[in-house]
């Protein structure tokens, strides 16, 4: 029996038992929010060198409070609506510690809370801060930071990062920066927003506490243009991922792990709307690529599907329909309960033999 065949025998069978012990929302290991209304949040990235001899902190700022402003016309004048969240990239407000990262640092409090409190008021979004922050002048403390300022221009909160990069000439970790050592994730209006700064990419740690405390969205401010590990990553999370990089590109992941939404030179800035509520379908004969959803409920769903990867991601533009409700009225099977189906499978043929 070949995969398909097996995946579409199982599918049936799933579809034959609604109601048993794998309900939506009860498997093992399950992320789903398939069963939530839609929830449209529009994300703003940016794609900005900093290697350059910093300007100053005003001229810096003015030039930051820029980019969210061209996010949030671009959301305006694609989707008709304001931006959500505008994410900088790593250290934007500080550039790169070269040797002391305390002498770079700047505190929160001052200009730099002023100006992008007032842009959050201004267009109502929350924006990602990312700069290396002092946290104490008297004990000679400072950290890599993204600092979260919310709608009304209120911190949030901040993510600090924990996995430094070290110099091993110089026996440092960034000029001197104190790690973190929590992953925090943050409940938006939109959902729950975790955090991760350019190297935590390569460590597992902070990425499967994000997983656990149920991150949804993760921003990811980085130098590091890479592409391959965020792939895995928010396939391993079920969550999207937004970088905001210094170079090569700019990039949105879906939880299918392809790429959304991707900006490269000359390009600076990435504006995306994105839906938090969606399900992830397997292949199946029965969902022909989608348009079994497409021709039952027309521009009501939205979709991506991958004949390479033989799975889509799909989600509801009908706030009264969630997306769960529209895959359950087609008899369609979420992967989730899928797989565990095929688990459960697989475990009580292993008990038989």
């Amino acid at each position: 029996m070949n995969r398909r065949t097996f995946l579409a025998t199982m599918s049936s069978v799933a579809a034959l038992d609604p109601a048993s012990t794998f309900a939506a929302g009860a498997l093992e290991g399950t992320k789903t929010t398939s069963n939530s209304p839609p929830r449209k949040v529009i994300v703003g990235a940016a794609m900005q060198s900093f290697w350059v001899q910093h300007p100053g902190l005003e001229k810096r700022l003015a030039q930051l409070a820029g980019l969210v402003d061209e996010m949030a016309a671009h959301a305006k004048t694609k989707y008709a609506r304001g931006l959500d969240l505008a994410i900088l990239p790593e250290v934007a407000i500080t550039g790169e510690a070269t040797g002391d990262a305390l002498a770079c640092s700047v505190p929160l409090e001052g200009p730099v809370h002023d100006v992008f409190a007032r842009k959050a008021r201004e267009h109502a979004c929350y924006i990602l801060v990312p700069t290396y922050l002092l946290d104490s002048k008297e004990k000679k403390l400072c950290s890599n930071a993204a600092v979260l300022v919310g709608r009304k221009g209120e911190v949030v909160g901040t993510y600090r990062k924990v996995h430094l990069v070290v110099s091993f000439e110089r026996e440092t970790m960034e000029g001197g920066a104190t790690p973190g050592h929590e992953f925090p994730v943050f409940n938006c209006d939109f959902g729950k927003l975790g955090i991760q700064i350019c190297y935590d990419m390569e460590f597992d740690d902070g990425w499967a506490e994000l997983a656990r405390r149920g991150a949804e969205l993760i921003a990811w401010p980085t130098q590091s243009p890479q592409t391959s590990q965020p792939t895995w990553r928010a396939v391993e999370g079920r969550c999207y991922i937004v970088s905001s990089t210094w170079r090569h590109n700019a990039s949105i992941f879906e939880p299918t792990g392809k790429i959304t939404a991707q900006i490269k030179p000359p390009q600076s800035i990435l504006v995306r709307e994105l839906d938090l509520s969606y399900a992830l379908l397997p292949w199946s004969s029965n969902l022909r690529n989608g348009e079994a959803l497409r021709k039952a409920y027309g521009d009501k769903v939205g979709f991506h599907y991958y004949e390479d990867e033989d799975r889509g991601i799909f989600w509801s533009n009908d706030p009264k329909t969630s997306i769960g409700e529209m895959v359950r009225s087609l008899g369609l099977v979420e992967l989730e309960d899928q797989m565990a189906r095929v688990r459960q499978f697989y475990r009580k043929a292993k008990a038989q033999q």
